[in-house]
């Protein structure tokens, strides 16, 4: 089904309201840009956390960013909404040096169990009460913490000899439970990239599994960290998601940094960027039916070709306007990089031919996978994800919506320029492996419904008024201690940024909040109790990219 551009909303929970609420639980508040603040105790997280959820409405989890100043440890949960993402509150958990220990947040938000393994093993913060504190990014046998302070980057790691045991254990049977334990990757092709999933099978029903991730993760935040505001970081997020996303990701940090630095993107600029971010969406689309296909009944000469030969088609037309195939570096603070390629008929009929040629290849794509017999088999009633399971997840993109969740930053949280267009935010209510297919397959229908609009407007757009860019100072310095999170609707979710400001031209802390990290979190509780082949079909329908999930 589709919704009214119209977001459902909930009655607003005001900063009175909040402060009401917490208490005297709260000993100071902590206002961030785009939310109220508040600091509680380490202990009363769990309490503060289930009254914010329970009697305000704050049913999200969006992100736990952890860092660590001269004095203190600090854990910042970052509320929401999924019937209002608009509605936002901070809560900010300090601990001392000496013991880094605070509450943890997972009986509360079943999504807090990898956020705090991931602030643990990089930040160094222990969570009382989490259920498997183990690392989750770097090796079990990895020494210190590498975003501490304290942390000596040129220390080499010195293990025993015994700690560089392989964490892949050979496949065996356990005699006594009768029960088998198998590796599936780290390198598989049904994986999507570099993930081992430890699995646990009774017979061929899958018992258990553990995803293993951090074979890819490469400091990107850390990187971003290092990069000015300005010019420096802007290259980084096209290699979050490096293979379909790259004006998305983009946009990401866009948004966040020109809330930062309250810089205003020339209306124009918001058109072309609107443009470019659905031809991305189309792209990554196009990329996860033909993996999918390929997972599921290994399809490759009919659906991943086309697949890939629609595909192509959009990269030609994002060459054309951003000059590269793959980590395009398009967008800049306060707009985009220059303006359509010249000739512009020509860029404007090219994108118009494909638009005109995408209703026709849809129905191919319905004809050769949604109606095909094996491939309901597959995916019909497999990878069950309820919509209150995918809400403890912190699930949201296709995955969320193919659940009911009717969630989509675009109209809900408003940005560039989707709230002045007609489209429809798409949903199915299967919950199921096949529905996350077709919420992918109608939002490529969606996406083609925006471009033709933001087409309409380029053409019509006085010439003398075509401004590409904002009036952005060379150096950007925003007010020390400044923080600010924002999101956009990637084509996997929710991808979110958390910056503080340390009164220099770099980012005092950048943490990236990735969709597929928490869409992938879920998996554990798609695939319990079901068969080997419907694991392989339930991680292609999280449609993953392991360089977004790792960072």
């Amino acid at each position: 089904m589709s919704t009214d551009i119209e977001p459902p909303r909930t009655a607003e929970t005001t900063e009175d309201e909040l402060e009401a609420l917490i208490g005297d639980r709260a000993i100071a508040r902590d206002d961030h840009l785009n939310a109220p603040g508040f600091v509680i105790n380490p202990d009363d997280v769990q309490d503060v956390l289930s009254d914010l959820r329970d009697e305000a409405g704050f049913d999200h989890l969006s992100c736990l960013t952890a860092q660590q100043y001269e004095d203190r440890y600090e854990s910042i949960y970052h509320l929401k909404k999924y019937a209002d993402p608009t509605q936002e509150v901070s809560v900010v958990v300090p601990t001392t040096l000496e013991e880094p220990t605070s509450q943890s947040a997972e009986p509360v938000f079943r999504t807090a169990d990898w956020h705090e393994r991931e602030a643990f093993d990089l930040v160094g913060i222990d969570y009382e009460g989490h259920p498997d504190p183990r690392r989750i990014l770097l090796p079990e046998t990895w020494q210190g913490h590498p975003l501490s302070l304290d942390y000596d980057q040129t220390k080499p790691q010195v293990v025993t000899l015994s700690e560089y045991e392989n964490p892949i254990q050979p496949d065996h049977l356990d005699s006594e439970s009768d029960t088998m334990f198998l590796n599936v990757g780290p390198h598989h092709p049904a994986t999507h990239g570099v993930l081992h999933i430890k699995t646990v099978l009774d017979g061929e029903t899958v018992l258990d599994v553990d995803p293993d991730i951090g074979y890819l993760h490469r400091c990107e935040e850390q990187m971003c960290q290092q990069g000015t505001y300005r010019h420096q970081i802007m290259p980084y997020p096209d290699r979050w998601d490096y293979v379909s996303s790259g004006l998305l990701n983009e946009w990401a940090y866009a948004r966040v940094a020109e809330d930062l630095a309250d810089i205003e993107v020339p209306e124009y600029a918001q058109v072309i960027r609107t443009m470019g971010a659905e031809l991305c969406r189309i792209a990554s689309h196009m990329l996860a039916l033909g993996t999918f296909a390929l997972d599921v009944y290994g399809d490759f000469t009919a659906v991943f070709q086309y697949a890939f030969r629609d595909r192509e088609v959009i990269q030609d037309i994002l060459e054309d306007l951003t000059g590269q195939r793959l980590m395009f570096n398009y967008f800049r603070l306060g707009g985009v990089a220059w303006d359509l390629p010249e000739p512009r008929e020509e860029f404007i009929a090219q994108t118009r031919d494909f638009l005109d040629e995408l209703p026709a290849k849809v129905d191919e794509y319905n004809d050769l996978l949604t109606s095909n017999e094996i491939f309901q088999i597959r995916c019909v009633d497999t990878g069950i994800l309820e919509p209150e399971v995918a809400k403890e997840y912190g699930c949201t993109g296709p995955v969320a919506r193919g659940s009911g969740i009717d969630f989509d930053l675009r109209r809900d949280d408003p940005y560039g320029y989707y709230e002045n267009l007609e489209w429809d935010v798409v949903t199915e209510d299967g919950c199921d492996n096949y529905s996350r297919v077709l919420v992918r397959m109608r939002e490529v229908e969606e996406s083609a419904k925006i471009i033709e609009q933001c087409l309409d407007l380029i053409e019509e757009w006085p010439e003398d008024e075509r401004e590409v860019q904002a009036n952005v100072p060379r150096t950007l310095k925003p007010d020390p201690d400044t923080e600010v999170y924002r999101a956009v609707e990637g084509a996997k979710g929710e991808l979110g940024i958390y910056i503080r400001s340390d009164g220099t031209d770099k980012p005092g802390r950048f943490k990236i909040r990735s969709p597929c990290f928490h869409n992938l979190s879920a998996l554990e509780q798609m695939v319990q109790g079901e068969y080997i082949p419907d694991l392989v079909a339930s991680l292609g329908s999280l449609d993953i990219v392991l360089g977004e999930v790792d960072r």
